[in-house]
């Protein structure tokens, strides 16, 4: 049986539905949810804030929410690492003789970087409220647990070590510890103040620059 005179073939099908997000947007879109998460943390608290009221504050619905995080409290979790990030990259790149003080002036001076929060002025406020929100304190402490391998990686491979040396994770655990408590001694001792901006990022920067030349100089 032959095809009918005079039809014609079917167009090809065309794609539908919005393009996939590239990782730039996904990571932009992680950052929205995380700033407004930490907005509503700060001015009602973690427990009276719902998904659907994060999603709300970034336009976005809950289902979106959670599939970026797990939970409300991980939504912070890009806040928490984008300070330890930062120092990261500066291990990494810290040049024999060179002050790691110094380094880091020149990566704050960039006011592209996000550090350790949305606002600098709310670091102190959501650094707070992990001392008495236990899903935040779980949250800040697995993020620098996670972040010290990474310390040492950067540290090994400036001083051209294997990856199993010793040395490297032992100095990781003093910087990590070091920042770690730059930051929350920041957020306790800011407690009865509401710095702007820039007042905010000059004393965290201060704080943490502190931190870090006291650990580069070790112990005695």
């Amino acid at each position: 049986m032959t095809a009918a005179r005079g039809r014609t073939s079917r167009p090809a099908s065309r794609p539908t539905g919005r393009p996939p997000l590239t990782d730039e947007r996904k990571a932009a879109i992680r950052l929205e949810i995380a700033r407004a998460a930490v907005d509503l943390f700060v001015t009602q608290g973690v427990a009276a804030t719902t998904g659907e009221q994060i999603g709300a504050a970034v336009g976005v619905s809950s289902r979106t929410v959670w599939r970026y995080f797990p939970s409300k409290e991980n939504c912070v979790r890009p806040l928490f690492s984008a300070g330890i990030d930062l120092i990261a990259d500066c291990l990494r790149r810290w040049q024999p003789g060179q002050p790691l003080e110094e380094l880091l002036d020149q990566e704050l001076a960039d006011e592209q970087h996000e550090l350790a929060g949305p606002d600098r002025a709310t670091v102190g406020a959501l650094v707070r409220l992990t001392r008495t929100e236990p899903g935040l304190r779980a949250i800040w402490l697995q993020t620098y647990d996670e972040a010290e391998p990474a310390f040492a990686r950067a540290l090994g491979e400036r001083a051209g070590l294997p990856a199993d040396d010793l040395r490297p994770t032992i100095q990781a655990a003093i910087f990590n510890a070091a920042l770690r408590a730059a930051v929350e001694h920041y957020a306790w001792h800011t407690a009865d103040t509401r710095p702007d901006g820039a007042t905010a990022r000059t004393e965290l920067a201060a704080t943490l620059r502190l931190a870090l030349g006291v650990a580069a100089e070790g112990v005695g």
